[in-house]
């Protein structure tokens, strides 16, 4: 068995089925992440902060970029916004990706997006912006029908490779770029949520290798091709538990 496959079976071993479970097996794991995935985009965030907003809802003596703090607090509200969801398993819908956009991106769009441009949280883009190297991303008017699209093909795909169907939700989601800003927050945040509602263990994708998880993006806008981005999921999930699978090995040898 491999590490990957170790991290599935510790996860499924916790037995996460109340908010109570989630808190505790996702206490650290929550803060880690809203760190390396605010980071990603948002240089000014630090862990420091990220901990504090967390911990306590606030941060002392800031002199910082508010946005970055806006972003951590609206990381901590969307925890809360879906625990009960993930208990539930409530399936993806759009209604729940414009949800989550709304919560995750409150109070962070700039003056342009906002006023000149009319652009809100929680709603669909309506200019025709683009990401990437290959400035791929759906134009505004087909945004719900591409989602919609892709959350049948989810349906469609249900029980079969899961690492490769997150990897294709990812990717497609984000060859989408449904939003006028904060795709890739939510992107993650999604994934994470989907991975979770089918018994997969949530990940942590690590700031220090955005390089190679936007080269796996990179190489699905370009040639629709999944494996890099299985192949760095897989990466960060091993990187993500192996403090926790080494805990349990320490544990297991005291016994």
């Amino acid at each position: 068995m491999g590490k990957y496959e170790d991290a599935i079976r510790l996860w499924r071993d916790y037995g996460v089925r109340t908010e109570a479970d989630i808190d505790c097996r996702l206490g650290n794991f929550r803060i880690l992440f809203a760190y390396n995935s605010g980071r990603i985009e948002n240089g000014a965030v630090t862990y420091g902060d990220t901990r504090e907003i967390f911990e306590n809802g606030r941060v002392l003596n800031y002199s910082g970029d508010p946005r970055a703090l806006f972003e951590l607090h609206n990381q901590r509200v969307c925890y809360e916004f879906l625990k009960p969801k993930l208990v539930a398993k409530e399936p993806l819908t759009i209604a729940l990706i414009k949800e989550t956009h709304g919560v995750l991106t409150a109070g962070t769009y700039d003056e342009r997006r906002f006023v000149e441009r009319g652009e809100r949280p929680g709603e669909f883009k309506k200019h025709d912006y683009v990401t990437g190297i290959a400035e791929v991303g759906s134009l505004p008017e087909d945004v719900e029908n591409d989602l919609m699209e892709l959350l049948d093909e989810l349906a469609d795909y249900e029980g079969k490779d899961t690492l490769k169907v997150a990897a294709y939700f990812h990717a497609r989601f984000e060859y989408i770029h449904p939003f006028a800003d904060g795709n890739g927050r939510v992107g993650r945040t999604l994934l994470n949520y989907w991975l979770m509602i089918h018994g997969y263990p949530p990940v942590i994708i690590h700031d220090e290798d955005k390089v190679a998880y936007y080269g796996a993006l990179a190489r699905y806008d370009e040639a629709e091709d999944l494996e890099p981005m299985r192949l760095f999921l897989r990466q960060q999930t091993e990187r993500t538990w192996e403090k926790a699978l080494e805990r349990e090995r320490q544990r297991g040898e005291k016994d």
